[in-house]
């Protein structure tokens, strides 16, 4: 497992990458109870400032860079979700779906309903940036127990 530097993994999340490598690019985050797992010929990317919303589930999938996972979602074996994609609360891309760059997608399974907007840019970057800043936050006030 690979973690880059400023990533944020939140409370309850379980990263599992026993079966391939995972790894997870700088400026991320990895919210609340999110599971990420890998089965075998099934690598995990997740490119740099990306956003995984609290509980969404990835298994052996590439998630581009700048792209946010909403709550809830569940991305499978074998998808790529695009640079700055945004993938609904709740959605299901199915194995080996491919989600092109900068699309909104919504539903079971996900479907693109339009392209990502500047002003849905500029809520996501805003999220990666405050994420990061609680990181920090909470980093600076970790003791360690004897």
């Amino acid at each position: 497992m690979t973690i880059e530097e400023e990533v944020g993994i939140w409370f309850g999340a379980v990263i599992r990458g026993d079966n391939e490598p995972i790894r997870i690019g700088a400026r991320s985050n990895i919210q609340e109870n999110c599971v990420l797992h890998v089965d075998p010929g099934y690598p995990m990317v997740i490119e740099e400032e990306c956003t995984i919303g609290h509980t969404a589930m990835l298994h052996g999938c590439h998630i581009g860079r700048g792209a946010l996972i909403g709550i809830g979602a569940i991305v499978l074996n074998g998808a790529r979700i695009g640079e700055g994609a945004m993938i609904g609360a709740g959605a299901l891309i199915p194995e080996g779906k491919v989600i092109p760059p900068n699309s909104v997608v919504f539903g079971t399974p996900g479907k693109v309903a339009r392209e990502v907007t500047p002003e849905d840019r500029k809520r996501v970057d805003g999220g990666v940036r405050d994420y990061m800043a609680r990181w920090k936050r909470y980093a600076a006030t970790f003791k360690p127990q004897e």
